[in-house]
């Protein structure tokens, strides 16, 4: 039961922040590219990236919080669907160059991002 309270716990503050940075920054940049999304699901990658590194290599944490970090709130903060949503409008209303853009960059990023964190976990020594 405990384990089903932190999954929702951490979805929870996973939604919150996914729509407190993702409105943040769409409201400062402007424009029809979705930075806001893009910059959430970076984020996310890199975190997941950093905390698999922690929890599998260096055996940091315990299940519940490996669940709670990756699965509750991470699983919440990034926005698969919204990206996919997103990029679709922008072909759809013939945006080729943006959407286009949005998706290179977020699979890109997302992988570098990924590493990144995870290289980043190792360092920590």
């Amino acid at each position: 039961m405990i384990k089903i309270l932190l999954l929702a716990l951490g979805g929870s503050l996973g939604t919150l922040a996914r729509y407190g940075l993702s409105s943040f920054v769409n409201q400062v940049h402007g424009g029809p590219f979705p930075m806001g999304t893009l910059l959430v699901n970076i984020t996310g990658c890199f975190v997941i990236g950093f905390l698999m590194e922690l929890f599998q290599s260096k055996q940091v944490g315990t299940a519940e919080l490996r669940g709670f970090a990756t699965i509750g709130f991470l699983g919440a903060f990034t926005t698969f669907s919204t990206f996919s949503y997103e990029t679709s409008s922008l072909f759809r209303v013939g945006h080729w160059r943006t959407g286009t853009a949005n998706l290179a960059a977020s699979v890109i990023l997302g992988l570098a991002a990924v590493e990144l964190g995870a290289a980043t976990a190792r360092a920590l020594r």
